[in-house]
């Protein structure tokens, strides 16, 4: 039995801890064109990240993500993808990641204990892919999907945020190159995190149920009750083995089934994705910086502040202030 329960008795057993806020991209979703990242000691080191993935397995978290920013440009993450890959409880590890650091990184995560890998792909066009990123290169993004493949990783996923009028006419493509690839892909509304200058978010949204129509005029999806520990919704095609997942945080609210907390690069505890509820586990940490037993304790207390659920609005109104990068994807 895990000893996280909120008070709206849901169990949590999945943390995702950022590692970084810096990216070498600047996805027009996800932050400014132009940002201020965080100074580096208020960033937890590799031990201090290592000790708070210690205390949620220690507490019953049996699956950890790590996030960013882009948790490959984060100097020495295979020893910190090694430090938690030996933990002893642990499921299930994985990272997201905008993939244009894998060649040089995915053996390395693969024979560290990473298992599974989340990959964000919203385009296949390389211009589009450059002006939804600002900076990225689609080619370097695809030969590190070749790259996890070659790794040996199993269940690689593909993250897709669609937007109307940016790249919904490519749901189908998205779809065909997973197929092809033996992937898995999901597809994810757009959080409103942030005050993006980019688009208005009220005239990009585009619901989960809009991408199922533009998949279902090909191909007819199937329920699959199959879970990946997050809150995607799977559906299967008769004629692939690659599964079909959906984010709706807009449309099909998941939050009576949460089971996530988020630590964002500075330490704070986020107890929902969509709300400013935290606490700072940093202090803790840097106060006892040889005794778990506190930041244990101090994890226990938190879960009163966990909400019962995020009221994410399509008007184009900024819920939250901190960008994406700063929250953890």
């Amino acid at each position: 039995m895990t000893e996280l329960i909120d008070d709206f008795n849901r169990s949590i057993r999945y943390v995702r801890i950022s590692v970084t806020d810096r990216c070498d991209f600047r996805c027009v979703y996800c932050m400014s064109e132009e940002m201020t990242f965080l100074p580096r000691d208020q960033v937890l080191s590799i031990e201090e990240l290592t000790m708070v993935a210690r205390a949620f397995t220690e507490l019953g978290v049996d699956r950890i993500r790590l996030t960013g920013g882009e948790p490959l440009v984060r100097r020495n993450i295979g020893e910190l993808v090694e430090n938690i890959g030996q933990l002893d409880g642990l499921h299930d590890f994985t990272m997201t990641t905008n993939g244009a650091q894998l060649r040089r990184h995915a053996a390395t995560l693969r024979r560290a204990g990473m298992q599974r890998l989340n990959i964000s792909l919203d385009s296949l066009d390389p211009e589009r892919f450059r002006a939804l990123t600002r900076t990225g290169s689609l080619e370097r993004v695809l030969d590190g999907i070749r790259a996890a493949k070659e790794a040996g990783f199993e269940r690689i996923k593909l993250n897709a945020v669609i937007l109307k009028g940016r790249n919904d006419d490519e749901v189908l493509d998205l779809v065909e190159f997973a197929r092809h690839e033996g992937l898995d892909i999901s597809f994810i509304e757009e959080m409103p995190l942030g005050d993006v200058s980019d688009h208005g978010r009220a005239e990009t949204f585009c619901s989960s149920d809009d991408v199922r129509e533009i998949i279902e005029s090909r191909y007819p999806l199937l329920h699959s009750a199959e879970k990946s520990g997050g809150p995607s919704r799977y559906y299967r095609m008769a004629d692939s083995d690659s599964r079909i997942g959906f984010i709706s945080p807009h449309s099909h609210n998941f939050c009576d089934s949460c089971n996530r907390v988020r630590v964002t690069c500075e330490g704070r505890l986020l107890l929902c994705l969509g709300n400013e509820h935290s606490t700072d586990l940093r202090a803790v940490i840097r106060e006892h910086p040889s005794d778990i037993e506190p930041l244990k304790q101090h994890i226990r207390d938190a879960m009163s502040l966990k909400p019962h659920r995020h009221h994410f609005t399509t008007d184009g109104d900024v819920q939250i202030v901190r960008f994406m990068n700063m929250t953890g994807g």
